[in-house]
């Protein structure tokens, strides 16, 4: 091969600038990929029937809490209508501050171009200030059209939050494991919302048959429930699509019937909507403020209305929950409450006992279809949880499937869709008690919005810039709701407000465990790259046999080549003639346009046939069955190669930007003669007289760009086979107990269990070959 001067100072000047070059991001490359992408706008009757379509996958949640909520208030004897008004009172401003004020109007704001939950804040966040625990990204992602960010005044409030965060490994951590609870704790809402929607709507059963024991009511809920879950991998889109139609016949039949109990019973409730009822509430004891864990069920789906927005616009839920969710809600309410104030005794399925004796069986079968919709909507966002959990390499690889060619949000886990069914109905089956599942329900329910609220504070400041007279009125105004309503979950703990907690820790440890596995796995990476030097002392042979072919091998490195590759050299006696490292990874952006995903770069000379190819997805991309990764891939090669003889030949044309040739300038040393491009191929290339080249020569049998192309073809013809690297992490002998525990058996066994990178690519079993080596941290 042609290659560095013979000038041994040139020479090191020369290994110094590929070894330099060969960590850089691949800045030109990402500037190519630019395109125009744009948010999607909706015409208004598409906004009109995702509104609708909203209501059976986002409400029902909401729109199912009366079938429970006054009984949860009153286990017990109620002493007058003045404490009856005391508690609607709370519910409908507990209605109006947290789920329209605090979530319609301020949250859903929030969203990540669409997406909403947890994480969309935390990749917010990881966006504006470099709190990513596994530092994997370059400056060339902040170029994608969908990567968008805030530039702060130094001396700016947000520039000094961004460095205080940015300025300690506690503080990254801190937040991740905050991030992490509160995720752990919206699964937890997934497992309990269908178990008591259910089972308080199948409950009405009783009022037509008092004696009915409560065993059937049980097992008529878990039928239901197994078949709510087996319907699970048709899609929301479909789902809604039935669902939806259920849900507003619903809210139509709560809000007619409330506004005729208000009429029919005790018009005095209205006086509720005077907040100094409140006061008059609380004034009357302990037991009023042991009542704030029922009174809370009423805001319960409040939570997946922002997990949820990844199945639908913003607009489309606001438009919803304005028109027909929140008013129908106050009717409801208000209406059962005057029924109550009536019926005292009859707390127990007011609901029920206030509905006509002829409606009362066309009510059940609507109550139930109603709660197997609430169900569905954190069940939906179940999956959105764990997909974006799953993508900032917090959650196990699971099986992922897309229900729907027109909205890429909306998906399926048959994985998590099973557990999910097994845990719901061991809960509904080993509690049979309504008042211990809704107790269970309200603490996952209320740590979860709690969790919101301490993340919006610094999306408020760094990513929105409020003014902190703002931030600290939203922070005010919702910890005075939720902090009440969690000192009242609390303390019922002992009865069932521990399912949860244990839920979100058996979840906490798999997450944790297995992120700080993905870190360490990653640090091994980083730290035992392979040198520059020691590929190019191999030659263009790479000190093997180059057979026809082409190896794609897999790595978790943006930059450099990695340390398995060295394994694989050593122990093989033949290489492809052609080596592309392929690098996966995901970044804090919700999706990444497809003629934006591929980066490629040359590694070494051009006669050694090694590029490096850095595939990036958002949280919100899954690989689909029908993505031929293999052919995008070669595709970006083939259009890497010819754009590089392109820039090469018009380096010196007008139209060559004087950024791009200062850049040039600046990478390529005037006393190094080399025959390839230190820049991403795309520089001015010396021959060994010291002038400009008109064409890059390769070896003696390729001299242009359409001899490597059709190399290249041929390469692929002969077979692409796909190397997997398999780094095993064990715990060194000295490690603590702990340590042991979570890498070799917790970690070790997740891994056995997830699935397997060739399973996500679609690699065939024939064209797979696994490199193995075992690491100790």
């Amino acid at each position: 091969m042609e290659s560095v001067s013979t000038n041994e100072g040139s020479g090191m000047g020369a290994m110094w600038e590929l070894e330099r070059n060969l960590d850089q991001p691949m800045d030109a490359e990402a500037g190519r990929l630019r395109n125009m992408y744009r948010e999607k706008t909706y015409p208004i009757i598409l906004l009109l029937r995702l509104a609708f379509q909203s209501l059976g996958v986002v409400f029902g949640d909401l729109g199912t809490s009366p079938l429970y909520v006054f009984y949860n208030i009153f286990p017990h004897d109620i002493e007058d209508t003045e404490q009856v008004i005391g508690a609607l009172s709370l519910i409908i401003y507990s209605l109006t501050l947290i789920p329209l004020v605090k979530y319609v109007f301020i949250v859903l704001r929030a969203n990540d171009n669409g997406q909403g939950g947890t994480f969309a804040l935390y990749s917010l966040l990881c966006r504006h200030a470099k709190i990513n625990i596994i530092p994997n990204q370059h400056r060339t992602d902040e170029d994608l059209t969908t990567y968008s960010r805030q530039t702060y005044d130094e001396k700016s409030l947000a520039a000094k939050i961004k460095r205080w965060l940015e300025g300690h490994q506690f503080r990254k951590n801190v937040i991740l494991i905050l991030v992490l609870f509160g995720t752990c704790m919206a699964v937890g809402d997934g497992i309990l919302t269908p178990a008591i929607s259910v089972l308080s709507a199948t409950g009405g059963i009783k009022v037509e048959v008092p004696g009915m024991r409560n065993d059937v009511v049980v097992i008529v809920s878990v039928v239901i429930l197994i078949g709510l879950f087996s319907m699970q991998h048709y899609g929301t889109d479909k789902v809604s699509w039935l669902f939806a139609p259920i849900v507003f016949l619903w809210f139509i039949l709560i809000g007619v019937l409330g506004a005729v109990n208000i009429y029919k019973y005790d018009k005095s409730v209205l006086k509720a909507f005077n907040p100094i009822y409140i006061y008059r509430y609380f004034k009357r004891g302990k037991t009023s403020w042991a009542s704030l864990g029922g009174i809370m069920l009423s805001i319960t789906g409040t939570e997946a209305l922002f997990a949820d927005l990844s199945f639908f616009p913003v607009q489309a839920i606001q438009i919803a929950f304005i028109t027909v969710v929140f008013p129908c809600l106050l009717l409801q309410y208000t209406g059962q409450a005057a029924f109550i104030a009536t019926y005292k005794e009859r707390v127990t399925h007011s609901f029920y006992y206030s509905l006509p004796d002829r409606i009362l069986w066309p009510a059940v079968v609507i109550a139930t279809a109603a709660a197997i919709v609430s169900s569905q909507a954190t069940i939906s966002a179940t999956y959105s949880i764990i997909k974006q959990a799953l993508a900032v390499g917090c959650f196990p690889r699971v099986k992922i499937i897309h229900t729907s060619k027109k909205y890429l949000g909306q998906i399926y886990s048959p994985d998590i869709n099973w557990i999910l069914m097994v845990l719901c109905i061991t809960v509904t089956a080993g509690f049979k008690n309504q008042s211990q599942i809704a107790n269970a329900y309200g603490t996952a329910v209320i740590i979860v919005m709690l969790v919101t609220t301490f993340l919006m504070i610094p999306i408020m400041l760094l990513v929105w810039r409020s003014h902190w007279s703002l931030v600290v009125l939203f922070t005010v105004l919702s910890l005075a709701v939720e902090i009440p309503y969690l000192t009242a979950v609390m303390q019922k703990i002992d009865q069932g407000g521990w399912v949860p907690l244990v839920f979100a820790a058996a979840i906490l440890l798999v997450m944790y465990v297995w992120h700080y596995g993905t870190l360490k796995r990653y640090e091994f990476e980083m730290h035992s790259k392979v040198s520059m030097a020691w590929i190019l002392g191999l030659g263009p042979s790479l000190g093997l046999v180059r057979v026809p072919g082409m190896g794609l091998v897999y790595t978790e490195l943006a930059s450099g080549v990695p340390h398995i590759f060295s394994h694989f050299i050593t122990n093989l006696p033949a290489i492809h003639s052609t080596l592309v490292f392929v690098c996966v990874k995901y970044l804090p952006v919700y999706t990444v346009p497809p003629d934006e995903r591929f980066l490629v770069k040359r590694i070494g000379p051009k006669s050694f046939h090694m590029f490096r190819c850095v595939a990036r997805y958002g949280y919100k991309d899954v690989h689909r069955k029908d993505d031929d990764f293999e052919k995008m891939l070669f595709g970006s090669l083939l259009l890497f190669v010819r754009l590089e003889s392109m820039m090469e030949e018009y380096t010196d044309s007008d139209e060559y930007s004087a950024r791009d040739q200062q850049e040039l300038i600046n990478e390529v040393s005037s006393d190094a003669d080399l025959s390839y491009a230190s820049r991403d191929s795309i520089v001015p290339v010396r021959t060994p007289n010291g002038g400009s080249g008109g064409q890059t020569t390769m070896n003696p049998g390729l001299q242009t760009v359409g001899d490597e192309v059709a190399f290249l073809n041929s390469c692929r013809g002969a077979g692409v086979v796909h190397i997997l690297g398999n780094t095993i992490i064990r715990a060194r002998r000295d490690s603590g107990p702990l340590k042991k525990i979570a890498i070799d058996y917790v970690y070790a066994f997740l891994r056995k269990i997830c699935r397997e990178n060739s399973a996500i690519f679609n690699v065939p079993h024939e064209s797979l070959l696994n490199v193995g080596q075992v690491f100790y941290v």
